[in-house]
């Protein structure tokens, strides 16, 4: 019997620097795709022509023989230092964050025969982060690929999502998860939604077509473009130059925009008609209607985004929300299906 109450203390114990992990992990990853929106905004991306370090070295160059390297292994890019830090602190958190996924994957081992432990979200989690680290070398070493520059966002909303599913399964171990509903599969459709609109958000930036409509409503009204929706989705695997500042023209670049405004109509409208149809009537009620106005915020911002002639903090405060949305409506599915536990029990 005393063997048996020392391994449940273990396993409490386990669970408990588990929780404290994936919380870290959750601001964590937060900040680093923060971070990563920021270092995209202010065109930091190729600042560091090479991965993981920066002009060779694990740091930015600043001293003048660090200098002296820098242009002797890379004569034609310039070193600007506040471009660069930005580009190295991202990578340094997102290194950290790895390590806290790596701790919460050795904890899922040590817990490998706990049945109600998620031992499988741990472990695709760590193999999450080691392909966001791909990913992340392919974004410099292909420089700015869009396509690669959009997987690495697609990675990077699967593991903040994933790591919220993960802290609310760990606080729900031994608690009664609610039998799927109607509901629930239509506020997991408005997830699965909100991410594609905010990849397309993504194929958006790294296309730099948020200034591919000159105008708020309309499409650059004063001029009469045939705008080309299949080019401005096609994929280009060509390397051999630099994607920053984008390459295609205001033809494809306004289709992009246009479609990604009709996304967020499409959104708020699903959104809009969940809560009035089915969410209204259920007790996430308040949520979904937060998630509605966080829709709606996200949407001025973009409108004002447009009309302003796509201001930086307005850019980082549109991205913020995107994010914001994310987490909020990962949350509202999360409570929707299970019991949660404010803390372990001792």
């Amino acid at each position: 019997m005393s063997a048996i109450l020392s391994m449940d203390n273990k396993s409490t114990k386990a669970r408990r620097w588990a929780l404290i992990l994936v919380n870290a992990a959750i601001i964590l990853v937060i900040i680093v795709v923060m971070i990563g929106g920021w270092t995209r905004i202010n065109d930091a991306g190729l600042s560091c022509p090479d991965w993981p370090g920066c002009f060779g070295q694990l740091t930015v160059p600043v001293s003048a023989s660090q200098l002296d390297i820098a242009a002797q292994l890379y004569p034609d890019v310039e070193v600007v230092a506040s471009k660069s830090w930005l580009e190295m602190t991202h990578r340094y958190l997102a290194a950290s964050l790895a390590l806290l996924i790596l701790g919460l994957a050795l904890i899922a081992f040590y817990l490998k025969n706990e049945a109600q432990y998620p031992q499988l979200l741990s472990f695709s989690l760590l193999l999450l982060v080691v392909f966001q680290a791909v990913l992340g070398m392919w974004t410099v070493t292909l420089k700015l690929l869009p396509i690669v520059v959009t997987a690495h966002l697609l990675g990077g909303l699967l593991t903040t999502v994933l790591l919220v599913l993960l802290r609310d399964k760990i606080l729900a171990i031994n608690a009664m998860s609610r039998r799927w509903t109607k509901a629930n599969y239509l506020l997991l459709l408005g997830l699965v939604l909100l991410c594609l609109q905010i990849l397309l958000g993504g194929w958006t930036s790294s296309h730099y077509a948020a200034w591919g409509c000159s105008d708020w409503l309309r499409c650059n009204p004063a001029l009469d473009i045939d705008y080309n929706f299949s080019a401005a989705f096609s994929i280009n695997l060509d390397s051999s130059y630099s994607h920053q500042g984008g390459t295609l023209a205001l033809a494809e670049r306004g289709a992009i925009q246009i479609t990604h405004r009709v996304g967020a109509v499409l959104v708020i409208s699903y959104f809009l008609w969940l809560y009035f149809a089915v969410g209204r009537h259920q007790f996430w009620a308040r949520r979904c209607r937060v998630l509605i106005l966080l829709i709606a915020l996200q949407i001025l911002l973009g409108l004002m985004t447009i009309a302003w002639a796509v201001p930086t903090l307005l850019a980082m405060a549109h991205h913020m929300i995107a994010v914001a949305l994310l987490v909020y409506t990962t949350r509202v599915l999360s409570v929707s299906v299970l019991e949660h536990k404010e803390k372990l029990n001792d």
